[in-house]
This record gives structure tokens, C-alpha cells and sequence, in this order.
């Protein structure tokens, strides 16, 4: 049997991005029973591409109750709908099997990852505000995507002298926006620029110079995206509502890596559910970015655990 709930979790605080702001995270959970053995998986539909929650629900319940993992990756395109089956069903392995995921999936015995904690965008001084609250954190993620970043910028660094910091632009610069930002990326000590230009749009990132990595979120997908980031980008920024699941994540992970990137974990906001599966594909990646649960007001029951080494594997009563 599969099953389908729509739920919400409430954020800590209002999340903002160049494209909109949120107050809550919108998810759908799967769940796959077979002889009396369930497993879960979760997903956030993303309007971005063109995702609802009823259009994601319509996908997962089209599909046979028995479908198999393997033939799921050819019924369902990747994204949403077929990352919370994929999920639900590696999940549904591991409580039939007695054996965890990470095992199945012949990865070394997990560790916990330095995670990422991401600042909305807003105005400088509750930027500054934002960073100084939370610069005991050793890696910062910067939402920005505007014409007028350089006071959000230097308003960070500001709060957070000491703290490595990522920004995050979601598609919202043109070629010459970022190409006069980026030597003041350098100068304000910014590790990477993520998704600088427009997905579809970026082909000046094979043409400017990049003087600090560039990682493409929009622009990749799953494996069939690689050929196309050639030459415009460094890094590959794998989350599992792009690539439909686990088992294209650990396949573009392979693949990106074979082709000379470097990989950035990353998530939607979203539950601890859906980071467990993360986590595995984390392991050992440059940048992680699995922060959803921080930024929620409540999460699910056996949450992941977060402290000074990051965030933690799962427990087997959360997933996996």
C-alpha cells in the first residue's frame, strides 16, 4: 500500500529567498507498507518547477502499490514525487531486512558533516543581526540574488568575522552583476558562489573569469545535467527533489565526481525526514548544506541530531 500525507511544519522564523518568503514548510509524506513493514519517505514540491502538492500526490498514487525501487527510476521523471518514493521504498528495505540503508548502498559506516546554516535574505542590519546571533557556527550560507547585495555582504561578514561563508544568489544575478561583485566575494573571505546566473541562462560562466568556485543548484539536476555544466562550473550542488531520490543522488555524486566536480549536499526546507537520506550521500562532501530541520519551530518525532560536529546519521526510528 501507498499512502500520502500533506504536512506542515511551522519555521522559527520568516525564510526569504530573491524569488519569495515562506512561513512554513509544505511537505508531502510517503509511506510504503508491505507485510507489515512501513517506510517513509518525504518530499517538498517546488513551484520552481513547476511542482504542486496535488500534482506530486497525483504522481506517487499513479504508480502500481508494488512497484519495485529499480523500476521506479524509469516510471517517474526525477523530482519530488519520485524522491519520497525512493526513499519510502530504500527505507522499506532496511526494516524488512534488518540491514541499514548505508549498508545496502555499500557506503562506509556514516559520521556526522559540518552543516551549512543559511541566512535569509532581508535588509543589511537584520543580516548583521542574524550573522552575529549565529556566528558561533563555523559554516554560514547567504541568501542574496539582488542588484544591491554589496551592503547585505559586508553587513554579514560584519557579525560573523571568523565564520566561513557560502553565498547563495538563486539564479537572481546577470554576468555583470556577479563579475562586479566577485572580487569583493575574495575580499570578504567567500568560500563559493552558488547558482549565480539563471539556469538556461549561464553560459557567460564559461567566459568570465571565476576567481573563487562557482556551484550550479538550477543547473543540475541529475546525471543527464552534468554534460551541459562543462566548462561554467566547479561544483554541483546534489539535492534529492532534483535528482528523484537516494538513487540518483548517489549515482550523480559518483558520476560528478569521476567528472572532475566538486560536491555540495544540499536540501529544500523541509523535515528531518527528508535530510536523513541526505546525510548518506553527505559523507565526505566539500560543502553540506542540510540545515531544513534548524530552521523549523518543530520537526518530526526522533529528529536528527545537530551539535558542534554537525549534523548527525539518523536513527533507525526516524529512517533508513
Amino acid at each position: 500500500m501507498i499512502k500520502v500525507d500533506r504536512d506542515v511544519f511551522p519555521l522559527a522564523e520568516v525564510f526569504r529567498i530573491a524569488r519569495g518568503a515562506r512561513t512554513e514548510a509544505q511537505v508531502l509524506t510517503v509511506s510504503v507498507t508491505r507485510d507489515g513493514a512501513t517506510g517513509q519517505g518525504e518530499c517538498v514540491p517546488y513551484a520552481r518547477y513547476g511542482e504542486t502538492l496535488a500534482s506530486v500526490e497525483a504522481q506517487v498514487l499513479s504508480l502500481p502499490p508494488d512497484i519495485s525501487r529499480a523500476d521506479l527510476q524509469d516510471a517517474l521523471p526525477a523530482g519530488a514525487a519520485r524522491n519520497a518514493l525512493d526513499c519510502a521504498l530504500w527505507d522499506l528495505e532496511a526494516k524488512q531486512t534488518g540491514v541499514p540503508v548505508w549498508q545496502r548502498a555499500g557506503l562506509d559506516p556514516l559520521h556526522p558533516e559540518i552543516t551549512a546554516f543559511t541566512l535569509s535574505l532581508d535588509e543589511p542590519a537584520k543580516m548583521e543581526a542574524a550573522a552575529r546571533k549565529h556566528s558561533f557556527r563555523p559554516l554560514l550560507k547567504i541568501k542574496l540574488g539582488t542588484p544591491d547585495d554589496m551592503p547585505r555582504l559586508e553587513a554579514v561578514r560584519r557579525g560573523a568575522p571568523d565564520a566561513r561563508i557560502i553565498v547563495d544568489a538563486n539564479e537572481g544575478w546577470d554576468a555583470a552583476v556577479y563579475s562586479d561583485l566577485a572580487p569583493h566575494l575574495i575580499r570578504l573571505g567567500v568560500a563559493l558562489v552558488e547558482q549565480p546566473l539563471p539556469a538556461g541562462h549561464d553560459e557567460m560562466l564559461a567566459e568570465i573569469a571565476r576567481p573563487l568556485p562557482v556551484c550550479a543548484d538550477e543547473s543540475c539536476h541529475d546525471r543527464a545535467s552534468l554534460p551541459g555544466l562543462k566548462s561554467k562550473y566547479d561544483m554541483v550542488n546534489i539535492k534529492l527533489d532534483k535528482t528523484g531520490g537516494l538513487t540518483e543522488a548517489l549515482a550523480l555524486r559518483q558520476a560528478a565526481l569521476a567528472a572532475g566536480y566538486q560536491v555540495m549536499v544540499g536540501c529544500m526546507v523541509g523535515s528531518s525526514l527528508a535530510m536523513a537520506p541526505a546525510v548518506l550521500v553527505a559523507q565526505g562532501a566539500e560543502i553540506t548544506d542540510l540545515d531544513g530541520p534548524l530552521l523549523l519551530a518543530a520537526d518530526r518525532a526522533a529528529p536528527l541530531q545537530f551539535d558542534a560536529k554537525g549534523v548527525h546519521p539518523p536513527s533507525a526510528r526516524l529512517w533508513g
